[in-house]
């Protein structure tokens, strides 16, 4: 006879309850937080596991510039130095900024852009990005001030309905910093080599080349060489 769903959550329950299974799963970088349910040590590992599995959901075309016949690499770094600006003067949480160039490069490859729309572009990838990250996202009207009215209002949120409609909705990445988080944890680098690497990291958002990479080694790469300019040579060992 079948189980109830009564009865499956039931060992379910039993499982998981059982000679503290959770605690059994929790990694010894993770046990000094076990007792601290913001740290959610028993879960860390599956959710690092997850975030390895699905980076390569928002994976770009690292050649897309090619299909593109009015913008170029170029340009895309002054739009993004430009954006780094903005999501300072906004004090703006650093996922929304990993998540505004994402949107920018997987809308780019699929739609070609006149250079003239180039920034329109980029402050809706904003909007989109603050909307989904931000407590208190900016209105349409300061998004509209950034740019000295260069745009309209109905502009941006006609070409915000286009990203958002060609890229089905899909918002959700895995950025370098979920990874950078997860590393400044387990090798626990200095404030001093944890600001560089982060300064790094960003820097690379800038540079078209740096599309190729996935955001694990982006953000790994950044950790190792801020242990390697600061002579850390115990920053990253084999068990990390």
């Amino acid at each position: 006879m079948p189980l109830t769903n009564k009865q499956k959550l039931a060992q379910y329950h039993a499982k998981f309850t059982k000679g503290n299974y959770f605690e059994s799963q929790v990694l010894q970088h993770d046990r000094p937080v076990v007792s601290d349910p913001q740290y959610v040590a028993e879960h860390a590992t599956h959710i690092y596991e997850h975030c390895l599995a699905n980076q390569c959901v928002s994976y770009v075309d690292p050649d897309y510039m090619e299909k593109q016949g009015d913008i170029n690499p170029q340009m895309r770094a002054i739009l993004i130095d430009w954006l780094v600006e903005v999501h300072l003067r906004f004090k703006l949480l650093p996922e929304t900024l990993y998540l505004t160039v994402n949107l920018i490069d997987r809308f780019l490859q699929i739609w070609q852009i006149s250079r003239n729309k180039l920034q329109l572009v980029g402050v809706t990838c904003l909007l989109i990005a603050c909307k989904y990250e931000e407590i208190y996202p900016p209105i349409v009207k300061d998004v509209v001030y950034i740019t000295d009215n260069a745009y309209s209002e109905a502009e941006i949120l006609q070409m915000e309905q286009a990203v958002l409609t060609t890229l089905e909705f899909e918002v959700h990445i895995t950025s370098p910093f979920r990874f950078f988080e997860r590393f400044c944890y387990l090798v626990k680098p200095t404030k001093s080599e944890e600001l560089f690497a982060q300064f790094m990291m960003e820097g690379s958002l800038t540079q078209y080349s740096m599309i190729k990479y996935s955001p694990a080694v982006l953000a790994g790469s950044a950790i190792y060489f801020a242990g390697k300019m600061c002579r850390n040579k115990n920053l990253w060992t084999k068990q990390i």
